[in-house]
């Protein structure tokens, strides 16, 4: 049986789990199932093109791609995904005087742009061989593409929220260091026998470590799609 490319709902992703750690936000559990919020997202013109992809008739040819190995579609997967995450990886903590979430903001987006840019021309190619190997492989592919169509505005919408979150996060961080710098400032000299640590170096160096993890966990979450097309190019095809 064909399954379409695997999506861990949102709300139950590890991405918002982490998201409402950081946070301190309850994220308790959906009240819809996840068919009835997708129906909710489907307007009657993706009925129509969700239908005509599961119904249509067999392909007039299928491409020399049905005897290919997968190997190389892995390779290109292992690569792109290997890029974005050596740029995550890469992204140098904020400077130490930095106290405005901006510059923060706005290398985050340049992220989420940049594993739109990796992953969409990616989860294309895996289609595009997808549909070559079997008529059923082929129903897979067309799926993939309405959802890819239907989601991609409600994921977009959902994903650009994460920045406020981080910001959230950053503000809190930002305002126990100056609470605990006072408190410091307010202590006698003779209680202070030993140097007390920089509070403001280490909770941007908190902070930097939560953007990457939060980054990380996104760039998961994005590949979902692109893994569930994987598992099916992995599938045995008959004769």
């Amino acid at each position: 049986m064909v399954q379409a490319s695997r999506r861990t709902g949102f709300t139950g992703s590890p991405l918002v789990r982490l998201l409402s750690r950081l946070t301190d936000s309850d994220v308790g559990q959906p009240r819809q199932t996840t068919a009835e919020r997708l129906s909710q997202w489907f307007g009657w013109t993706d009925d129509i093109s969700l239908s005509a992809a599961l119904n249509a008739g067999p392909a007039s040819s299928l491409s020399s791609a049905k005897k290919a190995s997968s190997s190389a579609e892995e390779a290109e997967c292992a690569r792109v995904r290997a890029a974005l995450t050596k740029a995550i990886a890469s992204d140098g903590a904020a400077p130490a005087d930095a106290t405005d979430f901006a510059p923060l903001r706005q290398r985050y987006l340049a992220r989420q742009q940049a594993m739109e840019a990796g992953i969409g021309p990616l989860r294309s190619r895996l289609r595009t061989t997808l549909a070559g190997r079997s008529q059923a492989m082929a129903k897979l592919a067309a799926v993939d593409v309405v959802m890819e169509q239907v989601l991609a505005v409600q994921e977009r919408s959902l994903l650009s929220g994460v920045p406020a979150l981080l910001e959230k996060r950053f503000r809190r961080l930002r305002q126990a260091a100056l609470e605990a710098q006072a408190e410091q400032a307010t202590e006698p000299a003779a209680d202070q026998t030993t140097p007390a640590p920089s509070a403001g170096a280490a909770w941007q160096d908190v902070f930097h470590k939560d953007l990457q993890d939060v980054l990380l966990a996104e760039l998961d979450f994005r590949f979902q799609p692109v893994e569930g097309l994987l598992e099916a190019l992995r599938m045995k095809q008959p004769g």
